[in-house]
């Protein structure tokens, strides 16, 4: 198991990683997710023994790590930009950390096409790297990751380069390789849909902190401040008489609705309109609407006075700041 306790990490007096606490059980997905500068990658660095701790524990099996080098904790890690060898075809670059272990070249080899078989390129052990497409450079540095069959393997934003219909495509398959490999693996993105549709848990940062750790289902249903509630796109409210967190499929709008509201501005969103509208205390809240057959003529437009409800039994109630 992996457990960190109270890290820290400093950068010329900055503090990436604030006293983080995280763990990873055993064949656990864990994915720490957050915006660009929380400290999310930094931490993971730490983890693979790459930058010094200026504070707290890195251990596995509660064995702390700290004097042991990054190619002996036996972990596999996975850049953004995937750190190809360009020079190299596609099975030297797989086969690159089974060469450092001195794994015989028979064996190194079945070991490469299994892993190219499992990512879906098989045969493509000769073709050299610059000629791959993103997507295909993206399951030679998963699948080099996964050669020396490392017992925690770190993926630092793995798809982030991508384009999205690619992007979608491959995070079912990476779940699929996920399920199937069995090891315990720790994700690091900006992503939601990602996050969810891969982690078992989610830990959620901001400016170097945890705001919230919970299993994927739970964090969804129940963001635990507005920090959370809002990055994971809930609106944050108190329209409603109490401080609550409201997804915007939550909210109808109409002109009998209890909430006087002025309609800011709306985007189509292929299967609904985005509509962001202003309460009388200044709050600016979105709705989704979806249209009928009318189209666009069957949501307000920008500058309308109408109104709003929130769905009974929906909304999160969050604590006062």
């Amino acid at each position: 198991m992996l457990s960190v306790t109270d890290l820290v990490i400093r950068y010329d007096g900055h503090v990436a990683v604030d006293h983080v606490a995280l763990t990873a059980q055993p064949g656990e997905v864990v994915c720490v997710l957050g915006p660009s500068g929380g400290g999310k990658s930094s931490l993971l660095r730490a983890i693979a023994g790459l930058e010094p701790p200026a504070g707290g524990t890195v251990a596995w099996d509660g064995v702390d790590l700290a004097s042991t080098p990054p190619h002996r904790r036996h972990f596999g890690l996975m850049f953004q930009d995937h750190a190809l060898f360009p020079h190299r075809d596609v099975a030297a670059n797989v086969g690159f950390g089974l060469r450092m272990q001195g794994m015989p070249t028979a064996e190194a080899q079945a070991r490469v096409k299994e892993l190219l078989d499992l990512v879906g390129l098989a045969g493509f052990e000769r073709r050299a790297v610059r000629d791959l497409s993103g997507g295909e450079q993206q399951r030679v540095a998963l699948a080099r990751a996964l050669a020396p069959d490392p017992r925690l393997l770190m993926l630092d934003e793995p798809l982030g380069a991508l384009d999205r219909v690619l992007r979608e495509r491959l995070v079912t398959e990476l779940g699929a390789i996920f399920a199937r490999r069995e090891r315990t693996i720790l994700l690091v993105t900006h992503d939601h849909e990602e996050a969810f549709a891969l982690a078992d848990r989610v830990v959620v940062m901001h400016k170097g902190r945890v705001e919230q750790d919970a299993p994927a289902v739970a964090l969804w249903q129940t963001p635990a401040n507005a920090f959370v509630a809002e990055f994971l796109g809930y609106n944050v409210t108190e329209a409603f008489g109490a401080r609550l967190a409201v997804r915007p499929d939550d909210l109808r709008i109409t002109p009998d609705g209890p909430v006087a509201v002025t309609v800011v501005d709306r985007t189509f969103r292929r299967d609904h309109f985005r509509v962001r509208v202003r309460t009388d205390a200044g709050e600016v809240l979105e709705v989704a609407v979806r249209p009928g057959l009318g189209g666009a003529s069957d949501t307000p437009e920008p500058g309308s006075v109408t109104a709003i409800w929130i769905v009974p039994g929906t909304g999160v109630p969050l604590p006062t700041p």
